[in-house]
């Protein structure tokens, strides 16, 4: 948590002091400046002064250009100094439902230190769009850095990527070169990623497309796909149930599970009530289908190679592809051991 050396409440009485009455309520509610610390609209303050919502705007411009000329505000520049010295410390570019939280938890303070980037000469706003939340800046230089690596990492990921915390890192460096080393650090660039709205950190930690189910997790399939993908190897639908309700406190149905994963391309059923994700590499199909496959990819095999072929695709028991393999229906073998199709 950041600790500021200044009031702010203090500094606000002191810079709008010399406002009108209706001048300094405008602003006061604009900004939330109030004991209530809510920020109201134009359209509510136009109502309360029986005024055009532009009239209120026409207000608020012309009191904070007010407070922009006078010796108060001059007065006060240590504050706004202080402020850019912070953002400096967090990267020079800071969304704004970062900055303000770090300054303080404190609404009300939050409000004041809002209304100090509106005034302040050092501080640059860039306007939620498409690609990135709200942010300020000290830097533009640095902005344009920040910008143009986020939009290409996001260019680089696939829907379906997921990729570890410090991967992410090393991955949005690659694309932001020319950098002091006092930014090569984690805080700061998780920082950086958490302006973005394309890129985000899924429930478990990892970090892909915002868009990706992978990451916007929206029921049982999504949140069984991560604790899979965590667990590494294939698992009972009772299991992955019993998964999701102790990882996301989500309480998680057995039949639900099952349904789910059955329906969801993402899964392969390769066992009684066993499912494998797709991405492993494993097969649908029944036994004596995945070993007719195998066989037809990649010739005559021993015995103990069509097991340990069999089991990369499914999770079949030993015993159930030697009884399938022994069917002379399907599969025959010759003087030296070798299977092939019948």
């Amino acid at each position: 948590m950041a600790t500021i050396s200044f009031k702010p409440k203090q500094v606000t009485k002191r810079i709008t002091s010399h406002l009108h009455d209706r001048a300094n309520d405008v602003i006061m509610s604009r900004f939330g400046l109030t004991p209530d610390a809510v920020r109201k609209t134009l359209e509510e303050i136009g109502q309360k002064y029986h005024i055009t919502r532009e009239r209120v705007r026409q207000i608020e411009d012309a009191a904070i250009a007010l407070i922009k000329k006078s010796d108060a505000y001059k007065r006060e520049q240590a504050v706004f100094d202080e402020m850019k010295q912070l953002m400096i410390s967090l990267g020079s570019i800071v969304a704004e439902h970062e900055f303000l939280p770090h300054v303080s938890k404190d609404k009300a303070t939050q409000n004041h230190i809002h209304f100090y980037l509106v005034l302040g000469d050092s501080f640059k706003k860039h306007r939620e769009d498409e690609h990135f939340h709200t942010r300020w800046s000290v830097s533009d230089e640095m902005a344009n850095k920040v910008h143009d690596s986020l939009k290409k990492l996001y260019a680089s990921l696939s829907d379906e990527d997921l990729v570890p915390e410090s991967e992410m890192i090393r991955k949005f460096f690659d694309h932001m070169k020319d950098v002091s080393d006092q930014y090569r650090n984690a805080e700061i660039t998780r920082r950086w990623l958490s302006i973005s709205k394309t890129i985000k950190k899924n429930p478990l930690g990892d970090w892909g497309k915002a868009s990706s189910p992978n990451v916007h997790t929206r029921g049982v399939k999504d949140y069984a796909f991560l604790v899979m993908r965590k667990h590494g190897s294939p698992m009972h639908f009772r299991e992955v149930a019993d998964a999701i309700t102790k990882t996301f406190g989500k309480k998680t149905h057995y039949a639900t599970c099952h349904n789910e994963l059955i329906k969801d391309p993402r899964f392969i059923l390769v066992g009684r009530g066993m499912y494998a994700l797709a991405e492993w590499g494993y097969k649908p199909g029944i036994a004596r289908e995945v070993i007719r496959d195998i066989l037809k990819r990649e010739g005559p095999l021993l015995r103990d190679a069509v097991i340990e072929r069999v089991m990369k695709e499914r999770y079949f028991k030993k015993n159930t592809i030697l009884v399938n393999l022994a069917n002379p229906k399907y599969f025959k073998k010759n003087k030296n051991g070798l299977y092939s199709l019948a």
